[in-house]
């Protein structure tokens, strides 16, 4: 009972704060002026035709409300300024160019995951001995360099210098084919490096502190192998943080995944949205803003819920 209170409650505050980036958002794109191409001819004309057909020269309330009207409708709006889908729905868009992206930051979580969580157990078990220095100095690496370099170094080492990839991305829509898996590895590598070192700092951190606690002390006195103490005390405990970052590091990744595709020719939705800024392509920016603002928010939930699922000594909304 206490359990569907919550999520009740956290539904409802996540629905609240949509609503308010949501409105912050359309009010923001809407107080910058519309400017459409007129060196397109032809399209300039059916582009300004279509701003004023939707009410876009309206007062931003009366655009507000009847943005949610149409939206209601699915009706999400046309792009205007998209040199490429220009009087195309946004909406038909963004559902082709979504796969791409959610495939890249799933084989990177995959990827990721569980070396960096290998590799920061390993380290903790090592703790201060050459394997933790080496671990630990490569880890604060990746940490610090942006992953625009990290893209960069990527291209060069696997792509150039060693061929195994090619160095964009393959055209077409057979995803699950190996040519085009094999196509999509560059941009993965390029994602996962910071990811890696992530959750490897994350889980030494945490295991460290754990295997030194006085339950593990107590474990070993009882006559349990330091393995066993481990495998059966030590990792689930440490795990009780670290399973919800796992989430959260998603969620960071999807959304610095937008200059990644930009570098790697993704035809995903990261450099649509990128394209809708430059563009100021409003239906575009609102779709893909509202896209990103709900994946943060259900992450936000799913994380606080995940606690108790790892560890049913936590009770979410008990008092």
């Amino acid at each position: 009972m206490y359990m569907i209170k919550y999520i009740l409650k956290r539904l409802g505050l996540m629905i609240m704060t949509f609503l308010i980036i949501f409105v912050v958002c359309f009010v923001l794109i809407k107080m910058l002026p519309i400017v459409i191409d007129v060196s397109i001819g032809k399209d300039a004309d059916i582009a300004y035709a279509t701003i004023k057909a939707r009410g876009y020269y309206d007062p931003i309330p009366v655009q507000l409300v009847n943005y949610i009207k149409r939206i209601f409708q699915g009706d999400f709006g046309v792009s205007v300024n998209h040199p490429e889908y220009r009087n195309s729905p946004v909406w038909d868009v963004f559902v082709e160019k979504l796969p791409p992206t959610v495939l890249i930051n799933v084989y990177s979580t995959i990827f990721s995951v569980p070396l960096g969580i290998a590799l920061g157990i390993f380290a903790a078990l090592k703790k201060n001995k050459w394997q933790d220095h080496v671990i630990s100095t490569g880890v604060m690496i990746f940490i610090s360099v942006p992953g625009l370099v990290t893209a960069f170094l990527v291209q060069y080492v696997f792509c150039f210098l060693l061929g195994l990839f090619p160095l964009y991305m393959k055209a077409g829509f057979d995803y699950f084919t190996w040519p085009m898996f094999k196509s999509m590895m560059p941009a993965v590598i390029a994602m996962s490096f910071g990811s890696i070192a992530g959750y490897a700092r994350f889980t030494r951190a945490e295991l460290t502190e754990v295997l030194t606690s006085d339950f593990m002390l107590l474990a070993r006195t009882k006559g349990l192998t330091r393995r066993q103490a481990t495998v059966h005390h030590a990792l689930r405990n440490a795990m009780v943080p670290i399973f919800p970052s796992i989430v959260g590091e998603f969620v960071s990744v999807l959304s610095g995944s937008l200059i990644i595709e930009k570098i790697f020719s993704i035809p995903g939705v990261g450099g649509l949205y990128l394209d809708s800024i430059t563009y100021q392509d409003y239906d575009f920016f609102m779709l893909l803003s509202s896209f990103y603002i709900l994946i943060g928010l259900f992450a936000a939930i799913f994380i606080d819920l995940s606690y108790g699922i790892i560890d049913p000594r936590i009770r979410m909304g008990v008092k």
